[in-house]
């Protein structure tokens, strides 16, 4: 089992934790993780993108000009793509560009994607993260102690004090176990979660 440090808000560490192989010393699969990250981005496209073909345009049921002897090269139509105002070739329209991956497959991407975090040691544990007020100024104190700035807070509850705290700082998004993905673990170059998520977190995925 891979051991990571366990620290408290003022970045001084007390303790250490085992993580599960199950989740967190599982064989990377970059190819499922890309797929997923994929996936993702694919899954949130609104699919709304729409332009005219040249059967679309109004206009052009008249041949401009006679086939020969204008000296022009021969048109059929106004609305041609050659033609300023004339359709798109092969325009967009709306679709869904979604699809899906076995629960299998999602299960090892997440597996997979913590695991990186873990062997880059990137993966930061709190033996707890409680705050009296929502204070951003407070919560960046706790980042700067760790020596984090851009990081993916998972926390065990839905804590409002820190979730608000955290809001307002671009580089720091927060998440519930039950919501973290692969495409956020990997945007935000570190994870800091708590013990207690660490355990929701094998107890769902192990």
């Amino acid at each position: 089992m891979a051991k990571v440090s366990v620290y408290n808000m003022e970045g001084t560490q007390v303790g250490e934790i085992e993580l599960s192989d199950a989740v967190f010393g599982v064989d990377v699969n970059e190819h499922l993780v890309h797929m997923a990250v994929v996936q993702q981005l694919a899954n949130n496209r609104q699919g709304t993108q729409s332009a005219r073909t040249r059967s679309e345009v109004s206009g052009g049921g008249r041949k401009p000009w006679r086939q020969k002897g204008t000296g022009h090269a021969r048109q059929g139509s106004i609305r041609a793509p050659q033609w300023t105002g004339g359709g798109v070739v092969f325009a967009p329209k709306p679709r869904d560009y979604r699809f899906k991956l076995n629960k299998k497959e999602k299960r090892l991407t997440l597996k997979s994607a913590l695991t990186s975090r873990v062997n880059e040691s990137k993966f930061y544990v709190l033996d707890e993260l409680k705050m009296e007020d929502a204070k951003t100024k407070v919560f960046k104190k706790i980042l700067d102690n760790l020596n984090v700035t851009k990081a993916l807070v998972v926390l065990d509850n839905n804590d409002q004090n820190v979730v608000l705290s955290a809001r307002n700082i671009p580089t720091v998004k927060t998440a519930l176990t039950n919501t973290i993905n692969v495409y956020d673990i990997l945007k935000y170059d570190t994870v800091v979660t708590t013990k207690a998520a660490v355990a929701a977190i094998e107890e769902v995925y192990a």
